[in-house]
């Protein structure tokens, strides 16, 4: 069965002066837009309790810088706002639409593709309103994929990246499900297996967070808008893209390698967030990126027919015996990490334990 699928692909790229500075106005005039909109959309509320539908062309007139940089960045970011305002009388839960600071250090805008516009070829890539970009092109795109949108970063380093938006046909053929793995978090080493392996996850963060720390203390006791600061500034931000990227990278090469691996993969449907926030591991949840794992793990299982299974949280997977069945309440206690049946006197390691429950789970639900 053939279905649109899309997939992004993210380039780092290198722009000249004269670019850089065009992406700067480009940035400053998405943030201008969206604020003026939604300044003029308050004020309209407040006057007749009624919305009000403005569209960015209308301040072109007063504005005329905005016609300098490329208007499917400022239609984008109209479209943007006009879902987060509706979607706030619709669902009230989900927080009313905040301005844009200027001293945000990340900053993004959307252009999309229009005839030839928008083109990657001979390590160049074209935008509207810019002229050919130096691209650290990694990975070849397939030529049946075609390019819809491309997202414009520049993250707080300094760095700028593209974020390149494709749409395909998917030829979906679903794998029959022969070989399965359980996952069992872990805080400390990503996961245990099934298997009882353990991936040796290096704590990126813990092992570089007196450097942070030292970087941030710098940065903290030099006067505020001075040189100094800015470029102390991003050693900071550079300092932990350096630890982010070490974990992505190792993430990704961890979900690769299991997807390549096993048919179906089962793991807990945890909410990391409220994990951190209830039993205070904030930075150990961060440093662990369990959450990102378990993205690049479902992605790369369903490119190939496969399948990630989630199971629910509260299945008692640390409790039950994987033999027998039998439910063991001591081992709520969590310095427990190692146990013996009292009915069928097998030995268990509690995390193993739990990812073969898991694993088992899982697969009665696939073929139930």
């Amino acid at each position: 069965m053939a279905n649109e699928s899309y997939k992004r692909y993210n380039f780092r790229i290198y722009p000249n002066i004269e670019q850089q500075n065009m992406f700067a106005k480009t940035f400053g005039c998405v943030r201008f837009i969206y604020n003026k909109m939604l300044a003029d959309k308050i004020e309209y509320y407040e006057k007749t309790k009624q919305m009000l539908n403005n569209s960015y062309a209308q301040y072109k007139t007063e504005f005329k810088w905005l016609k300098e940089i490329d208007s499917m960045a400022l239609n984008n970011t109209q479209n943007n706002l006009q879902a987060a305002y509706k979607n706030f009388f619709k669902r009230p839960e989900v927080g009313f639409p905040k301005f844009k600071s200027k001293k945000k250090n990340r900053k993004t805008y959307t252009t999309n593709r229009k005839g030839n516009n928008i083109y990657i070829k001979n390590g160049y890539i074209k935008l509207p309103k810019i002229s050919e970009i130096k691209i650290k092109q990694h990975r070849e795109i397939p030529e049946n994929y075609k390019l819809k949108s491309v997202t414009v970063i520049q993250v707080p380093s300094g760095k700028y990246y593209v974020s390149v938006l494709f749409e395909y046909e998917n030829q979906i053929q679903e794998k029959e499900l022969k070989t399965f793995l359980g996952l069992d978090y872990s805080m400390h080493d990503l996961y245990k297996d099934s298997n009882g392996n353990i991936p040796n996850y290096p704590r990126y963060y813990r092992l570089a967070e007196e450097r942070l720390k030292r970087e941030q203390r710098k940065f903290s006791k030099m006067k505020k808008g001075s040189s100094n600061q800015k470029k102390q500034r991003i050693k900071v931000a550079r300092a932990y893209e350096k630890v982010a990227n070490q974990r992505k990278d190792f993430l990704h090469k961890q979900s690769r390698k299991l997807a390549n691996e096993y048919d179906c993969i089962c793991i807990e449907d945890l909410n990391m967030k409220e994990m951190s926030q209830k039993m205070r591991f904030g930075k150990s949840v961060y440093d662990n990126g369990w959450g990102m794992f378990t993205e690049f793990l479902k992605y790369k299982l369903e490119d190939q027919g496969k399948k990630l299974i989630k199971v629910d949280k509260f299945f008692a997977s640390s409790q039950l015996c994987s033999v027998c069945g039998y439910k063991n309440i001591e081992t709520k206690n969590l310095s427990l990490r190692e146990w013996k049946c009292p009915k069928c006197e097998t030995f268990h390691d509690r995390d193993k334990n739990a990812a073969i429950n898991i694993r088992n789970k899982g697969m009665q639900m696939v073929f139930a």
